[in-house]
Protein backbone atom coordinates (compact mmCIF):
# COMPACT_ATOMS: atom_id res chain seq x y z
CA UNK A 1 0.00 0.00 0.00
CA UNK A 2 2.31 2.46 1.25
CA UNK A 3 5.48 2.16 -1.45
CA UNK A 4 9.16 3.41 -1.32
CA UNK A 5 9.52 5.29 -4.13
CA UNK A 6 13.52 6.17 -3.46
CA UNK A 7 15.51 6.25 0.06
CA UNK A 8 13.28 8.74 2.08
CA UNK A 9 9.94 9.09 -0.22
CA UNK A 10 7.17 7.03 -0.25
CA UNK A 11 3.79 7.42 -2.19
CA UNK A 12 0.20 5.21 -1.68
CA UNK A 13 -2.71 6.23 -3.18
CA UNK A 14 -6.51 6.38 -2.42
CA UNK A 15 -10.03 6.88 -4.02
CA UNK A 16 -10.93 10.35 -3.89
CA UNK A 17 -13.82 11.26 -1.89
CA UNK A 18 -15.66 12.97 -4.22
CA UNK A 19 -15.27 11.79 -7.70
CA UNK A 20 -16.98 8.68 -8.86
CA UNK A 21 -15.75 7.82 -12.24
CA UNK A 22 -14.03 4.89 -12.30
CA UNK A 23 -11.27 5.91 -14.01
CA UNK A 24 -7.74 5.59 -12.39
CA UNK A 25 -6.58 8.73 -13.22
CA UNK A 26 -9.12 10.85 -12.00
CA UNK A 27 -10.50 8.41 -9.35
CA UNK A 28 -7.16 7.78 -7.56
CA UNK A 29 -5.12 10.80 -5.78
CA UNK A 30 -1.57 10.11 -4.55
CA UNK A 31 -0.15 11.30 -0.91
CA UNK A 32 3.45 10.84 0.33
CA UNK A 33 5.36 10.81 2.99
CA UNK A 34 8.93 12.22 3.19
CA UNK A 35 11.09 11.53 6.27
CA UNK A 36 13.42 14.63 7.30
CA UNK A 37 15.95 13.64 10.35
CA UNK A 38 13.92 13.09 13.10
CA UNK A 39 10.39 14.04 11.54
CA UNK A 40 8.20 12.67 9.05
CA UNK A 41 6.53 14.78 6.82
CA UNK A 42 3.19 13.47 5.32
CA UNK A 43 2.08 15.43 2.31
CA UNK A 44 -1.82 15.81 1.38
CA UNK A 45 -2.69 12.51 3.28
CA UNK A 46 -5.78 10.69 2.68
CA UNK A 47 -6.23 7.19 4.42
CA UNK A 48 -7.99 4.57 1.82
CA UNK A 49 -11.01 2.60 2.51
CA UNK A 50 -9.05 -0.14 4.09
CA UNK A 51 -7.99 2.11 7.27
CA UNK A 52 -7.06 -0.40 9.37
CA UNK A 53 -3.97 -1.60 7.08
CA UNK A 54 -3.49 1.87 6.46
CA UNK A 55 -2.54 2.94 9.31
CA UNK A 56 -0.60 -0.34 10.06
CA UNK A 57 1.88 0.68 7.47
CA UNK A 58 2.30 4.06 8.89
CA UNK A 59 2.93 2.73 12.42
CA UNK A 60 5.17 1.11 10.78
CA UNK A 61 6.44 4.04 8.74
CA UNK A 62 7.19 5.75 11.82
CA UNK A 63 9.14 3.43 13.29
CA UNK A 64 11.04 2.67 10.95
CA UNK A 65 12.15 6.59 10.57
CA UNK A 66 12.50 7.09 14.16
CA UNK A 67 10.07 10.29 14.28
CA UNK A 68 9.59 11.92 16.74
CA UNK A 69 7.47 14.53 14.88
CA UNK A 70 5.25 14.13 12.50
CA UNK A 71 4.50 17.12 10.06
CA UNK A 72 1.19 17.66 7.64
CA UNK A 73 2.01 19.96 4.50
CA UNK A 74 -1.24 20.32 2.45
CA UNK A 75 -0.04 21.82 -1.27
CA UNK A 76 -3.86 23.38 -1.87
CA UNK A 77 -6.90 23.97 0.71
CA UNK A 78 -8.67 21.30 -1.26
CA UNK A 79 -6.19 18.68 0.43
CA UNK A 80 -7.31 18.91 3.58
CA UNK A 81 -8.22 15.21 3.86
CA UNK A 82 -7.53 12.92 6.43
CA UNK A 83 -5.23 15.44 8.74
CA UNK A 84 -7.42 15.83 11.64
CA UNK A 85 -7.03 11.90 11.72
CA UNK A 86 -3.59 12.22 11.64
CA UNK A 87 -3.26 14.48 14.11
CA UNK A 88 -6.05 12.93 16.62
CA UNK A 89 -4.17 9.33 16.04
CA UNK A 90 -0.38 10.70 16.46
CA UNK A 91 -0.80 13.28 18.55
CA UNK A 92 -0.53 11.56 21.85
CA UNK A 93 2.58 10.27 20.86
CA UNK A 94 4.53 12.92 18.68
CA UNK A 95 4.74 15.96 18.11
CA UNK A 96 2.07 16.97 15.37
CA UNK A 97 1.53 20.10 13.18
CA UNK A 98 -0.76 20.60 10.06
CA UNK A 99 0.83 23.51 7.86
CA UNK A 100 -1.42 24.72 5.01
CA UNK A 101 -2.83 27.69 3.37
CA UNK A 102 -4.88 30.36 5.79
CA UNK A 103 -7.94 29.20 4.18
CA UNK A 104 -7.66 25.71 5.41
CA UNK A 105 -7.54 27.07 9.60
CA UNK A 106 -11.67 26.49 9.99
CA UNK A 107 -11.90 23.25 8.42
CA UNK A 108 -9.85 21.92 11.23
CA UNK A 109 -11.12 20.76 14.27
CA UNK A 110 -10.83 21.40 18.09
CA UNK A 111 -7.26 20.29 19.07
CA UNK A 112 -5.54 20.55 15.52
CA UNK A 113 -2.57 22.45 15.61
CA UNK A 114 -2.09 24.58 12.68
CA UNK A 115 -0.22 27.24 11.08
CA UNK A 116 -0.99 29.23 7.89
CA UNK A 117 2.01 28.92 5.38
CA UNK A 118 3.61 31.92 4.29
CA UNK A 119 5.66 31.50 1.39
CA UNK A 120 9.24 32.62 1.64
CA UNK A 121 8.53 31.69 5.51
CA UNK A 122 11.15 29.24 7.35
CA UNK A 123 9.38 25.98 7.36
CA UNK A 124 9.74 22.23 9.22
CA UNK A 125 12.17 20.23 7.83
CA UNK A 126 13.64 23.16 5.86
CA UNK A 127 10.44 22.90 3.38
CA UNK A 128 10.39 26.09 0.95
CA UNK A 129 7.02 26.73 -0.32
CA UNK A 130 6.13 28.99 -3.35
CA UNK A 131 3.35 31.08 -4.33
CA UNK A 132 1.87 30.69 -8.04
CA UNK A 133 -0.96 32.42 -10.04
CA UNK A 134 -1.65 36.25 -10.09
CA UNK A 135 -3.75 37.14 -8.14
CA UNK A 136 -2.24 34.26 -5.65
CA UNK A 137 -3.72 30.71 -5.47
CA UNK A 138 -4.49 28.94 -2.69
CA UNK A 139 -1.88 26.69 -3.95
CA UNK A 140 1.51 26.38 -2.95
CA UNK A 141 4.22 24.00 -4.48
CA UNK A 142 6.38 23.02 -1.92
CA UNK A 143 10.28 22.14 -2.34
CA UNK A 144 11.76 19.25 -0.03
CA UNK A 145 15.94 20.08 -0.18
CA UNK A 146 16.76 17.07 1.50
CA UNK A 147 14.68 14.84 -0.42
CA UNK A 148 15.36 16.30 -3.49
CA UNK A 149 11.73 16.76 -4.52
CA UNK A 150 9.31 19.06 -5.71
CA UNK A 151 5.57 18.73 -4.73
CA UNK A 152 2.45 19.76 -6.26
CA UNK A 153 -1.39 20.18 -5.29
CA UNK A 154 -3.61 20.86 -8.47
CA UNK A 155 -1.62 22.91 -10.83
CA UNK A 156 1.23 20.16 -12.53
CA UNK A 157 0.13 16.54 -12.97
CA UNK A 158 1.85 13.70 -14.25
CA UNK A 159 0.32 12.24 -17.43
CA UNK A 160 1.81 9.02 -19.18
CA UNK A 161 5.55 9.67 -17.40
CA UNK A 162 5.39 13.29 -18.12
CA UNK A 163 4.32 16.52 -16.91
CA UNK A 164 1.20 18.89 -17.50
CA UNK A 165 -0.41 21.93 -16.77
CA UNK A 166 -3.78 21.15 -15.72
CA UNK A 167 -6.14 23.67 -16.95
CA UNK A 168 -9.07 24.13 -18.80
CA UNK A 169 -8.25 26.68 -21.50
CA UNK A 170 -11.67 27.04 -22.88
CA UNK A 171 -12.27 30.85 -24.42
CA UNK A 172 -9.29 33.62 -24.99
CA UNK A 173 -9.92 35.80 -22.20
CA UNK A 174 -9.16 32.50 -20.18
CA UNK A 175 -5.69 31.45 -22.44
CA UNK A 176 -4.34 34.93 -22.50
CA UNK A 177 -4.74 34.92 -18.46
CA UNK A 178 -2.79 30.84 -18.32
CA UNK A 179 -0.19 32.59 -20.96
CA UNK A 180 0.30 35.90 -19.13
CA UNK A 181 -0.39 35.41 -15.12
CA UNK A 182 -0.19 31.89 -14.12
CA UNK A 183 3.15 30.12 -16.30
CA UNK A 184 5.54 33.00 -15.84
CA UNK A 185 4.67 32.07 -12.19
CA UNK A 186 5.69 28.82 -12.53
CA UNK A 187 9.13 29.18 -15.04
CA UNK A 188 10.79 29.73 -11.91
CA UNK A 189 9.95 26.49 -10.28
CA UNK A 190 11.85 24.58 -12.91
CA UNK A 191 15.09 26.18 -12.11
CA UNK A 192 15.09 25.13 -8.32
CA UNK A 193 17.47 22.58 -7.06
CA UNK A 194 15.47 19.12 -6.92
CA UNK A 195 15.31 16.14 -8.50
CA UNK A 196 12.20 14.32 -8.05
CA UNK A 197 8.25 16.13 -8.51
CA UNK A 198 5.58 14.78 -6.66
CA UNK A 199 2.14 15.38 -8.12
CA UNK A 200 -0.83 14.33 -6.26
CA UNK A 201 -2.58 13.02 -9.80
CA UNK A 202 -1.14 11.05 -12.14
CA UNK A 203 2.54 9.07 -11.79
CA UNK A 204 5.28 11.10 -9.63
CA UNK A 205 8.63 12.14 -11.47
CA UNK A 206 11.70 10.13 -10.05
CA UNK A 207 14.57 11.62 -11.51
CA UNK A 208 15.10 14.54 -13.94
CA UNK A 209 12.62 16.15 -12.62
CA UNK A 210 13.90 20.23 -13.91
CA UNK A 211 14.23 19.01 -17.59
CA UNK A 212 10.60 17.17 -17.13
CA UNK A 213 8.87 20.24 -15.53
CA UNK A 214 10.36 22.54 -18.50
CA UNK A 215 8.78 20.11 -20.98
CA UNK A 216 5.90 20.08 -19.68
CA UNK A 217 5.49 23.79 -19.40
CA UNK A 218 6.31 24.27 -22.33
CA UNK A 219 3.68 21.97 -23.52
CA UNK A 220 -0.18 22.76 -24.39
CA UNK A 221 -2.20 22.88 -21.31
CA UNK A 222 -4.11 19.57 -20.13
CA UNK A 223 -7.35 18.84 -18.79
CA UNK A 224 -9.24 15.83 -18.02
CA UNK A 225 -12.38 16.73 -16.20
CA UNK A 226 -13.29 14.90 -12.81
CA UNK A 227 -16.96 14.00 -12.36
Amino acid sequence: MIEELKEGIWRWTAPHPEWRRADPWTHEVACFAIAAGDELVLVDPLAPPDAGAFWSELDGLVKRTGAARMTVMLTIHYHVRSSEDVSRRYGKRLEVRVYGHESVADKMGRGVRFEAIVPGAELPAGVQAYAIGSPRRREMPLLFPGARALAFGDAVVGVDGDLRVWEDLDGDRRRDWYEQRLLPTLRPLAELDFDHVLVTHGPPIIGHGPEKLRRGLAAPAWNRAPG
